[in-house]
């Protein structure tokens, strides 16, 4: 029986490859299939079981078998070495172990998954996150979480509500997110800047715009900052947090690669603020599934009814089916399996970049030097912009950020790069540091021609 019933699975297999079942075919009844290969009618089911468990098929009572979905063709692609992309690698993305997730949610919440549910998010998830946020050393209770639909809709929420401080400025680091930046551009919101770089920041400036400028808060990434890769010690998040308190502004606290800090004395900025006025934010998008769209933040409590309110304007609660399937992931242990293998494996690839930046970028060009992470960013010459290496690269197939768009326009700078190690192939980052170091010293070469030439002209 066994032998008969792959058989089977494979011709079906074989039909999708060839185009000869599409999404929504009828598939042979049992009989005739039983007729066809010269077996029982158990052999049948048996292989459209297991084609069922695969998501090749489904089955309708009464009406037989049918083709989930087009079956897609393995093509030749065209090789690229992706600096660009910034999700997580899709090598060390956990589907099967998620999927058994989801398959227990299902099982176990039934219909309370699927229809509305806790606007503040399941209070089961919340106890899980909160055990699980306990080893980023952010210590606090369920009721003042609340689950959002990626840390994205949380920034966006933050901007476009009023603040208890009464205030209505917004401070960010510059560079910073550019998906922070569209929603203060969107929302029309008045803010300021603050020039950071690997060194950190200027505290006395700091310190002025807190004291001038009505700030509502300070959004900040204290930990692999994106773009840069820097990552702030505890006396300056201490410090920050001090200077926050004295001035009566909030902090926001985007901390969504946190768990990829090989030092374990790194502590958060909510860690040095027993007052509630670091807002922590914590996604999952980047350390796990992007497509869960599932991430947590932690509010003052004099904050949550105001904001579940702005919520529940835009999408009144986040789905409930991935956050029943987090829980069991978290509860599991899963999680933090995943998290080690993970850990190593981000920080092995940033070591990569980073040597391979030193041995071979022009002496004139200057990169940052994350200990993990996600993002390294390159300064280049004055006569080389961004644009100029991202499009000639483009053409070789080497995807690079122009960090450009990462600035309010007073503070911009058209010379930095930034180069994400999240979906690049560990074996392609030396040869695309090279090809990359070659568009610069030959960029680099025609401008100072041409400056030249102008000069004795």
């Amino acid at each position: 029986m066994s032998s008969k019933y792959v058989k089977i699975m494979e011709e079906i297999k074989h039909r999708l490859a060839d185009g000869s079942l599409n999404a929504g075919s009828k598939l042979p009844s049992i009989r005739q299939l039983s007729e066809h290969f010269s077996c029982s009618k158990n052999t049948v089911i048996k292989a459209y079981e297991e084609l069922e468990k695969e998501h090749f098929i489904y089955s309708v009572p009464k009406s037989g078998y049918f083709v989930v979905n087009d079956f897609k063709h393995e093509t030749d692609e065209i090789d690229v070495i992706d600096f660009l992309s910034a999700g997580p690698d899709k090598n060390v993305m956990p589907y099967v172990d998620f999927q058994h997730c989801m398959n227990q949610a299902i099982e176990h919440y039934k219909e309370e998954l699927f229809t509305y549910s806790d606007q503040q998010g399941l209070y089961s998830l919340r106890v899980q996150l909160v055990k699980y946020l306990q080893n980023l050393q952010v210590f606090t209770q369920p009721e003042r979480l609340v689950v959002v639909s990626g840390s994205q809709q949380a920034l966006n929420l933050l901007v476009s509500m009023p603040f208890p401080n009464g205030k209505n400025n917004i401070l960010i680091e510059q560079p910073t997110y550019f998906g922070f930046i569209e929603s203060i551009n969107l929302q029309q919101a008045n803010t300021f800047g603050i020039e950071l770089s690997m060194e950190g920041i200027d505290f006395d400036r700091l310190e002025y715009i807190f004291r001038n400028n009505d700030i509502k808060f300070f959004y900040i990434i204290p930990r692999f900052h994106n773009p840069l890769g820097h990552c702030y010690s505890n006396i300056e998040k201490k410090k920050i947090v001090e200077l926050a308190e004295k001035y009566d502004v909030y902090i926001v606290e985007d901390d969504f690669l946190g768990d990829l800090d090989p030092n374990a004395k790194s502590d958060p900025l909510f860690s040095y603020d027993p007052s509630g006025r670091v807002i922590y934010i914590k996604s999952f998008s980047k350390v796990f599934l992007p497509g869960l769209r599932i991430a947590t933040v932690v509010l003052p409590t004099l904050m949550i009814n105001n904001f579940l309110r702005y919520k529940f304007s835009s999408d009144f609660n986040s789905s409930a089916l991935s956050q029943g399937a987090l829980e069991i992931y978290l509860k599991s242990g899963m999680f933090n399996n995943h998290l080690k293998k993970i850990k190593e494996f981000y920080r092995t690839k940033m070591q990569i970049l980073q040597e391979a930046c030193e041995v071979l970028l022009p002496a004139n060009t200057d990169f940052s030097k994350p200990t993990s992470g996600f993002y390294l960013s390159i300064s280049l010459p004055e006569n080389v912009t961004a644009k100029q290496v991202v499009h000639m690269l483009n053409e070789q197939h080497i995807y690079i950020d122009d960090a450009s768009r990462m600035f309010l326009p007073e503070y911009k700078k058209e010379n930095l790069l930034r180069l994400s190690i999240s979906q690049v192939d560990e074996s392609q980052i030396k040869l695309g540091v090279e090809r990359l170091a070659h568009c610069i010293a030959l960029i680099n070469s025609r401008s100072t021609n041409i400056t030249r030439n102008n000069f004795y002209s």
